[in-house]
């Protein structure tokens, strides 16, 4: 039986997404009994919200002062103490586990995977490769302790309806002091997380400037959508560097995700390659973005766009 410890990600308040993603996850390992720990300075709604995600045995909650923020140099060392007894260590595949995970894995002197994207058996794994132009099978020593970062945008969210127990426990293990919380800089925005939206619109390079990039917002606006831009976009300087999409960006899944004036390099492509339902609006009919869109508009985006907000409108 393989007993999964799952490292949730929450803002103090609320877990991200992506914690319910891992546990998605986890139960793909047979006869898996899984458990979230949950380190704040008071994970008492965290811990909550956890305890209902089907698929979860229980809960630990570690409280103490150090975990007020989520530093990666903090955490490592208690969830390295804590996963004394699990099998497999996951964590998602966002700033926050790619920068925690590693850390865990040397700690425990185990295996680390990284963007698990789906399960064959308690040792064998696949994630993409080559930009996501190919997918390995990983298979671990049987035996070992695994520690994993799973990719979010390849797993739906395990719904509430479950009633976990919670249990507070004391994790006594000597904290560093060469990292400490300084403060904390990001863009504030009323439109839904890129990360987490349902429905995305992204613009592109043909865009021309920053000025015309607000068409782009417009209709996020109408579709109550998430905005997002490609590598070029924000090369230059069209949109900020938290929306970019793509390998070097976000990786993401959304319902509807509409490309506006994108090419379709390879890059882009891999950050939206789980997208439900892909729109493109080029004037190029040979962009590479048609190859992988299932509605694709052929024409000049600054005549499409004020018309498609029209109908959205009417």
């Amino acid at each position: 039986m393989a007993k999964v410890l799952v490292v949730a990600e929450h803002d103090g308040a609320k877990l991200n997404a992506g914690t319910a993603k891992c546990v998605r996850c986890a139960l793909g390992l047979e006869g898996a009994e899984i458990t979230v720990a949950v380190f704040a300075a008071d994970g008492a709604a965290v811990a909550a919200e956890a305890a209902g995600l089907t698929g979860v045995a229980r809960v630990l909650r570690v409280d103490r002062p150090e975990n007020a923020h989520a530093l990666a140099a903090v955490l490592a060392p208690q969830v390295a103490q804590l996963a004394a007894p699990f099998s497999h260590v996951f964590g998602p595949s966002t700033t926050f586990g790619k920068d925690l995970m590693p850390r865990v894995a040397a700690l425990l002197d185990a295996p680390q995977l990284s963007d698990v994207m789906a399960v064959e058996s308690a040792s064998r794994f696949r994630r993409p490769t080559y930009a996501g132009n190919a997918i390995v099978t990983v298979e671990v020593e049987a035996g070992l302790k695994i520690v994993a970062t799973v990719r979010t945008a390849s797993f739906e969210a395990t719904p509430a309806g479950g009633a976990a127990a919670v249990e507070s426990v004391a994790v006594n293990v000597p904290l560093p002091a060469h990292t400490r919380f300084a403060g904390v800089s990001a863009a504030k925005s009323d439109r839904p997380d890129l990360q987490s939206a349902t429905r995305v619109v992204s613009g592109g390079r043909a865009l021309g400037s920053a000025e015309n990039f607000k068409l782009i917002y417009g209709l996020a606006d109408r579709l109550g959508a998430a905005v997002g831009a490609s590598r070029a976009a924000v090369d230059a300087g069209f949109a900020a560097s938290d929306l970019q999409v793509g390998q070097t960006g976000k990786i993401i899944a959304p319902e509807l995700y509409v490309a506006i004036g994108i090419s379709g390099a390879i890059q882009h492509l891999t950050g939206i390659k789980d997208a439900r339902t892909i729109v493109a609006i080029n004037k190029d009919a040979e962009a590479p973005i048609f190859e992988v869109a299932d509605v694709g508009l052929v024409g000049d985006l600054f005549a499409i766009v004020p018309e498609l907000e029209k109908l959205l409108t009417a």
